[in-house]
């Protein structure tokens, strides 16, 4: 079992140049996650959701503020963070087996610990017997599951999972977001979740960060205090989900138009 970390982000500030001018995409940024807590991210698009994620794998290194690991500051990638995308992007040419084993690659335990590792992870995510399928031969909810088992193989103490389910079915989709609760409770680790779904991350949650854009801040944090797994037409969880919901939903604004020599006053007053 992999050991949960506490991740910690303070003032962080993320601009990207355009045309030579500073476009900033994220502003003081600051959030806690505590050892094994799932943490679910939803905010509209343009909102720095997927850049921020990129900032705490380290795939990026130029911002402001602080982003720490169990008190170290994050510095480039590392097998301690492990990251799932929209799209599974594995290896076509390799096999199931072959493409888990890519997340130990440069892992410092020997050939027969890390193929011990390979086979538990396939064997986590329901794949055992597709050792050796190759990414044409899976459906998209197992190609997902090949990436989530190769995010995990090399014990991340914290999993990113940038929109994972954005492009499956409703169907594979609801049924890889309670496989994917599974897991994260038998592996004992951090996640982060970003996503546009907010069923799915009250579902999935343990808090729901809201963002808003222009740049990307933090605008609530809400907190989804109900027992696992969740029943999701519960009127306590669709409380939640409205709430989170009534963040995004912005007031309608009646417009007054005048008629050519008409006033106000006479519209008023005729009607």
């Amino acid at each position: 079992m992999a050991n949960a970390g506490t991740l910690e982000i303070r003032n962080l500030g993320k601009h990207y140049r355009v045309k030579g001018e500073p476009m900033a995409v994220l502003d003081d940024i600051s959030l806690v996650i505590r050892p094994g807590e799932f943490v679910s991210i939803v905010g509209a698009s343009g909102c720095g959701k997927s850049t921020l994620l990129r900032l705490v794998i380290g795939l990026e290194g130029d911002y402001r503020g602080e982003i720490l690991l169990d008190g170290q500051r994050i510095d480039g990638t590392s097998l301690d963070r492990g990251i799932v995308f929209q799209e599974h992007r594995l290896f076509p040419w390799l096999t199931v087996e072959d493409n888990v084993a890519v997340g130990v690659l440069n892992a410092a335990a020997g050939p027969g610990e890390k193929r011990k590792s390979v086979q538990e992870h396939i064997e986590l995510v329901g794949l055992k017997g597709f050792e050796t399928a190759y990414p044409h031969q899976l459906s998209g909810g197992m190609s997902q599951r090949v990436a989530i088992a190769r995010a995990l193989v090399g014990r991340p103490e914290v999993l990113l999972l940038d929109e994972p389910f954005g492009a499956l079915d409703a169907l594979t989709r609801s049924n890889l977001q309670q496989e994917l609760e599974c897991i994260w409770r038998a592996e004992g680790i951090t996640a982060i979740l970003v996503t546009h779904d907010v069923e799915e991350a009250v579902a999935l949650g343990d808090r729901v960060v809201v963002m808003q854009p222009g740049p990307g801040r933090i605008k609530r944090i809400v907190d989804v205090p109900l027992a696992r797994s969740r029943d999701r037409g519960s009127p306590a969880f669709l409380a939640i989900k409205d709430d989170v919901l009534g963040e995004f939903v912005t007031p309608p604004r009646l417009a007054l138009v005048e008629r050519p020599g008409v006033t106000f006053d006479d519209w008023r007053f005729s009607t």
